[in-house]
């Protein structure tokens, strides 16, 4: 069995092609059930960063086939396109990858939080779906666990940056005087949130938030101040703002080409600058085209991503030591869990022969006290874990070997099905 995945990211794909694949949390289930008819253990990874998809097989071929053909379905694109945007890491390669992930070194901001969370989301969804077996188990909650200690032990997110507060560190290298500027901002999830508190710590004099949720645009505009405005009023707003930044979780666009040009033509002298850092995306791209409209996206947010990233070199570094002890420490378990079914098979086996004999012993024999039946019970079972102790110690011991033991032993001991721990 081996640990596999296949995906794309911010570092293969341009958002344009990343929007198709993304999957939101509340259709992680129908995609994993979709899935489940041909894939028998699988997690799916969704972030405004990348699409992966986690899974344990002893056919890598197949299942990598299933999985890519799942991709290009979401993508609805060539093969050629397809192989050229996505990856597959096998074995060691996709635990130490998930464990970057997990650790905030994997994402466009380095050391963003949210990614631990979305990590352990689609472990617990995915084992709703009945789709988690022992080793994803394993590999997902030793990812959390690293990126915790990543986070408590080093200073990776110590003042962290997230994808909301680049966006609007990107807006103020634009509009150069943010306190006397007017901002939108569209969605009030966490991104949301984070886009007004950033917005307000900058200085931003005059927030207004425009939410599906009535609810939660209440609670973040008391929490943080601002004004609530319907998104049915976008175009009244536009009239206004000098920034917007939209990170709704709409199935649609937002903004669109014929809402933008009408308000511009309100302000024709006025720019306005528009910040979608949704995946997909909140606003039609063509929106760039109309004339005093600067749009950018989430992937127009490397350049100053890749500044927080140098500035934390030395966290970096101290993250991947810590990534590093944790890689060892899931190798021991794997080396364990592979053998486990061949040396729990070799005991039970050892178990019917003990039973098997011991019965057709006592039956021979006079009446027995329950005193000697148990003395019998004990020297039976002491003399099968005598004769085995040397051959499980050189399994244990040659774990790490390159050499596989098993079709040798199974042979020697006679062991026709062994029973793994996931089926």
């Amino acid at each position: 069995m081996n640990i596999c995945l296949v995906g794309i990211n911010h570092r293969t794909a341009p958002v344009a092609i990343r929007e198709k694949a993304a999957i939101r949390t509340a259709q992680l289930d129908d995609a994993l059930q979709s899935l489940h008819p041909r894939l028998s253990h699988g997690v799916i990874l969704s972030t405004c960063n990348r699409t992966e998809v986690y899974y344990t097989t002893d056919d890598d071929s197949d299942a990598k086939t299933v999985i890519l053909g799942f991709l290009q379905n979401l993508l609805d694109v060539s093969d050629t396109v397809l192989r050229k945007h996505t990856y597959v890491l096998n074995g060691e390669a996709s635990v130490e990858h998930l464990f970057r992930i997990a650790s905030g070194l994997d994402s466009m901001v380095t050391g963003e939080y949210e990614v631990l969370g979305q990590v352990r989301q689609a472990l617990e969804i995915a084992e709703k779906a009945k789709m988690v077996n022992l080793p994803l188990r394993h590999v997902f909650q030793s990812a959390v666990r690293t990126g915790r200690r990543v986070r408590k032990e080093t200073g990776i997110s110590k003042n962290a940056f997230s994808t909301s507060s680049v966006a609007v560190d990107l807006a103020a290298s634009i509009v150069t005087c943010l306190e006397g500027c007017k901002m939108l901002v569209v969605g009030t999830g966490e991104a949301g949130r984070l886009v007004a508190k950033a917005a307000k710590d900058r200085g931003v004099s005059h927030i207004a938030v425009a939410s599906r949720s009535r609810e939660r645009g209440l609670k973040l505009t008391k929490t943080l101040g601002g004004m609530l405005v319907s998104l049915s009023n976008l175009v009244a707003e536009l009239h206004s703002c000098n920034i917007i930044v939209t990170c709704s979780n709409a199935p649609h666009f937002v903004l669109d080409v014929t809402k933008v040009d009408m308000a511009m033509r309100k302000r024709p002298e006025l720019p306005l600058v528009i910040i979608d850092i949704a995946v997909p995306r909140n606003v039609e791209p063509a929106v760039g085209q109309i004339n005093n409209v600067f749009l950018y996206n989430i992937d127009d947010l490397a350049s100053i991503s890749e500044r927080n990233r140098y500035r934390r070199k030395s966290a970096v570094r101290e993250a991947e030591n810590i990534i590093a002890a944790e890689m060892n420490k899931f190798n021991s378990w794997w080396q364990d869990f592979k053998i486990r079914p061949l040396i729990s098979a070799i005991m039970d086996k050892a178990e019917k022969i003990r039973l098997a004999q011991l019965n057709r012993t006592v039956k021979k024999m006079p009446s027995l006290s329950d005193r000697e039946l148990y003395s019998l019970e004990m020297m039976t079972r002491a003399i099968i874990t005598k004769i085995l102790k040397d051959p499980i110690r050189f399994l244990k011991d040659n774990r790490d070997s390159d050499y596989d033991y098993t079709d040798i032993v199974k042979e020697l001991f006679q062991l026709s099905k062994i029973k793994r721990d996931d089926e």
